[in-house]
């Protein structure tokens, strides 16, 4: 009998949205999540969602850093228990887990050098180079004037500056970043990214549902720093 394909589920986990697909299916599924989801609730309301689908493996885009599979922080706009969670039980498959940025990055990345860039709530980041991921939490280093690069150019930096300075922003902390870490091109995901008029030298948007394409390859033994 010919082997049979692996059916990956892919969990992308937002702070507005839980998005599912897996291998058999064209349209994701999206489920409300937000401060009240504990990690119980979007277990169970993913099981509900998925009935039937025979999925032999998952993986899943976490909103916070990542260490081997594992959740180093508690999500910032999610209810709690993530960290003590046994994902590969709760599933009762292999789970594979990374940044959220970095599995978009993943979908995104096509080759060389490539930093990407998340601009939604906060500012996601990952880094791959020749086809090595290194997720990377720059979000919180120090801008300008005692605030982060989250600061300026995630949400609360658009509602406080408004699109026009939030755009001239963007753009100094993209060329910044291209330069420091001495990459070939920026891609730009997150929903905001939608809200800049032209795009930096060196930089292209990339596109949300990147996130599942990145899922699948999770299971592609992609290397990882």
């Amino acid at each position: 009998m010919p082997k049979q394909s692996p059916n990956i589920l892919v969990i992308d986990v937002g702070g507005t949205n839980v998005k599912l697909i897996d291998s058999h299916h064209e349209e994701p599924v999206k489920i409300p999540s937000g401060p009240g989801m504990t990690v119980q609730l979007m277990i169970t309301a993913v099981k509900e969602a998925t009935a039937g689908w025979k999925y032999t493996g998952v993986a899943i885009g976490y909103p916070g850093p990542v260490l081997r599979c594992k959740p180093m922080a508690e999500p910032r706009n999610l209810g709690g228990g993530w960290m003590e969670c046994n994902f590969s039980k709760a599933f009762g498959c292999e789970v594979r887990m990374v940044n959220d940025a970095a599995m978009q990055a993943l979908g995104s990345y096509e080759g060389g050098r490539m930093l990407f860039l998340g601009l939604g709530t906060g500012l996601g980041s990952a880094l791959i180079v020749e086809g090595v991921l290194a997720p990377m939490e720059l979000a919180h280093l120090p801008y300008r004037k005692g605030k982060t690069y989250e600061d300026y150019v995630g949400a609360r930096g658009l509602e406080r500056l408004g699109k026009g300075r939030w755009r001239r922003h963007v753009a100094v902390v993209i060329g910044q970043l291209r330069h420091a870490i001495q990459v070939e091109y920026v891609v730009l995901g997150g929903g905001n990214a939608k809200l800049l008029n032209e795009l930096p030298e060196g930089a292209r948007l990339g596109s949300n549902t990147n996130a599942f394409k990145g899922g699948f390859r999770l299971w592609n033994e992609l290397p990882q720093a």
